[in-house]
């Protein structure tokens, strides 16, 4: 493995790491209504347990309100079911064919905690892209104490990996920025 190699894998890594924080945000409730918040939701289809939308079609109804349509008749009260005992504490309701979930409000202090919440994710993602910076630096010495690469080069990578951790580490805070901010708005 060279040092170009090394930095490439850092790079993709700390990219899914990104990635993976930003699949957390969207499980994070605003006061707005997401389809995604129901991809954690496992509904019982046939004996076995798969998300809501592999079972329906989910849709925004309006800024407050899911839609959900049930591809199948006597899916919608197993759905009903799974959303109520998740721990989305959501409540929602027939009309038909199409099952309406309404967000309710959020009070000051559970935004509050909320954000919390995005800070601590945050804190998560950015251990994982410093542990990344450190093996990606073992890696780099190790390709030194082994001949394969200059201690030149160990001082270049070192920075440019530094310089990759640092533009990582900003994009997270500027999720969990935007996040908050998304959060705090009534």
């Amino acid at each position: 493995m060279s040092i170009e190699e090394v930095k490439k894998t850092l790079d993709s890594k700390m990219d899914s790491s990104i990635a993976a924080f930003k699949n957390n945000l969207t499980k994070i409730r605003t006061g707005r209504a997401n389809p995604a918040l129901l991809d954690t939701v496992q509904v019982d289809y046939y004996g076995s347990m798969l998300p809501i939308s592999q079972v329906a079609n989910l849709s925004l109804l309006d800024a407050r309100t899911i839609g959900i349509q049930p591809w199948e008749k006597g899916m919608g009260a197993k759905i009903e079911k799974a959303i109520r005992e998740s721990d989305l504490g959501l409540n929602p309701s027939s009309m038909g064919d199409l099952i309406r979930v309404p967000m309710p409000a959020m009070t000051e202090e559970r935004r509050r905690e909320l954000t919390k919440v995005v800070r601590g994710e945050g804190e998560n993602a950015k251990v994982a892209i410093r542990s990344l910076r450190r093996d990606a630096n073992e890696a780099v010495k190790k390709l030194v104490k082994d001949k394969q690469a200059s201690e030149d080069d160990q001082k270049r990578s070192e920075n440019d990996i530094q310089k990759a951790t640092d533009k990582h580490i900003a994009e997270v805070d500027k999720l969990v920025a935007a996040k908050e901010q998304d959060i705090m708005a009534v």
